[in-house]
């Protein structure tokens, strides 16, 4: 398996070689740097990880975990099981390493949308929408009568909407620019601008 952590810029268009638009998400993933790796005989599982960004002000836990690999703290880590073995303490990777990958899968969180309504967190109906009408946007009956007495679980009902981690699986990887840390990825990926995400294969 091959990972990079990256940050979503947006999202563009392009032309293939016939003439025809691929939209497409641009991912900046700068040089991640190999953190640590883990084994079975001190962690129990095999695993590295990896980290990117500038941390300024780290505090004095969380600088603690780069003393030992001697490297810079920074603003993202992440984990990454069964990475290549060759990875090593210390190395730099770079989007290099899709070079030869069609297909990725990219994980990150969904927009925030606060506290949503029925309607808009899982598109109700609704009642009618005549002026006599008391009943516009509101849940109704949620009851099960006597029996079984009480709400049963997984109703849809008004709350927290969004900022959910979400995978998109078997993207393709349309361009590459190594010289600006660029992937270019058909389709939308989850997450707002700016937002880290987790771009992996196998």
């Amino acid at each position: 398996m091959i990972g990079l952590i990256g940050k979503k810029i947006g999202m563009t268009r392009i032309f293939d070689e016939s003439g025809e638009t691929i939209p497409v998400t641009v991912v900046y993933a700068e040089p991640n740097i190999v953190i640590q790796k883990k084994n079975k005989e001190n962690d129990g599982y095999e695993a590295c990880v990896m980290g990117v960004g500038e941390k300024k002000r780290p505090n004095k836990v969380y600088s603690g975990i780069f003393k030992a690999s001697g490297v810079k703290p920074t603003k993202i880590v992440q984990e990454f099981r069964e990475l290549p073995q060759e990875w090593e303490k210390g190395n730099q990777i770079t989007v290099k390493v899709f070079e030869k990958i069609t297909n990725v899968d990219v994980t990150g969180y969904s927009k925030g949308r606060g506290f949503a309504g029925g309607m808009k967190r899982y598109g109700w109906k609704g009642g009618p929408a005549a002026h006599g009408s008391k009943f516009h946007r509101r849940p109704g009956s949620i009851g099960t009568s006597k029996i079984p007495g009480h709400i049963l679980k997984g109703r849809n009902l008004p709350g927290r909407m969004g900022n959910c981690k979400i995978t998109i699986r078997n993207l393709k990887v349309v361009k590459i620019d190594e010289t600006k840390n660029l992937l270019f990825l058909r389709g939308a990926i989850p997450g707002a601008t700016n937002s880290w995400v987790v771009v992996k294969c196998k």
